[in-house]
């Protein structure tokens, strides 16, 4: 287990002091990965380099540290032991590929630090992706998709022990659609006692799923292996309100990672309406509670150095 999860936690209470700013996260691999030439249109999405071109995940990762990003997301968000079944892959090659999204993250950040020599701390935050993600069919953006917490619980325990194992700095569990995969994985990073944050896909004070988003916030607030919590994948007009009931509701920094505004299309898998992402946005989230800042789906390095500019990053 690394043994920076401390630090990390840290960091995210501190980042609220003048002194040191808010954390600066990375933005959305698949655009990065895109945009070097990858095809994303495989089922496993982004994880499917994890099989055949791990090298890409490695230079998606160092265009966003390059950036100014001093987290990096691995990619593992539609990665599981059911999603590489349906490729033939077995559990414990499975397992394995969890824990080389780990380290791949890993030697971009020491890779940039390396070369660039500024003694900036670079971490890497696991991304924990709910169960409609492994579907690929826009699940996670509806939620209830029909199974008893038990059958989360099945699903999700054994890749977050996995992710754990492999020494991240942080849990980065994301685009949460509904309170009962909320419930479900809060409870799995309470047994593991490894630090997370958690951040759901919400739009006008609902999550994806149609409940309160206070309410989802809620279950969080007692769970003292959460550092963090708020809303990623939104659209960026609604960071502000959600950023502002997180930290009201549980007491904690906030995370706030939008997308580029626009609508994902899952019957065509693609993306469509103007973009909306402004990273001279980002101090008025930070202003409402944001201590950890970045983008998500379609916001790139460009976007990200932006961001970690206009944040005196």
């Amino acid at each position: 287990m690394a043994t920076t999860f401390g630090g990390f936690a840290a960091a995210t209470a501190a980042a609220g002091a003048t002194a040191t700013g808010p954390v600066v996260l990375d933005g959305g691999l698949s655009a990065q990965l895109a945009a070097q030439g990858c095809d994303l249109s495989d089922a496993l999405w982004s994880a499917r380099l994890l099989l055949d071109d791990p090298g890409q995940l490695v230079a998606a990762h160092r265009a966003f540290f390059e950036a100014g990003a001093q987290v990096a997301t691995t990619a593992s968000y539609q990665a599981s032991r059911v999603g590489f079944a349906a490729r033939g892959v077995g559990a414990a090659t499975a397992d394995r590929l969890l824990t080389l999204s780990v380290e791949l993250a890993r030697q971009a950040a020491e890779e940039v630090s390396a070369e660039l020599g500024d003694g900036r701390t670079r971490w890497v935050a696991a991304s924990v992706g709910p169960y409609g993600a492994v579907l690929a069919d826009g699940s996670e953006y509806r939620g209830h998709y029909g199974l008893s917490a038990a059958e989360l619980t099945a699903f999700h325990r054994p890749r977050l022990e996995v992710l754990a194992a492999a020494g991240p700095d942080v849990l980065a569990v994301e685009t949460v659609p509904d309170l009962l995969e909320a419930s479900v994985l809060a409870e799995c990073v309470r047994e593991l006692g490894l630090p997370a944050w958690f951040s759901f896909g919400a739009a006008d004070g609902l999550t994806r799923g149609g409940e309160p988003l206070a309410e989802a916030f809620a279950l969080l607030a007692d769970v003292p292996e959460v550092v963090a919590v708020g809303v990623n994948c939104c659209a960026p007009q609604g960071v502000s309100a959600a950023v502002r009931l997180a930290v009201e509701v549980t007491g904690r920094p906030a995370v706030a990672y939008p997308n580029s505004g626009e609508d994902w299309d899952a019957t065509n898998r693609d993306w469509a309406g103007p973009a909306a992402f402004d990273p001279a946005d980002a101090p008025s989230w930070v202003a409402a509670g944001a201590q950890l800042v970045g983008g998500c789906c379609r916001v790139g390095p460009d976007r990200i150095a932006e961001l970690a500019a206009t944040l005196g990053g």
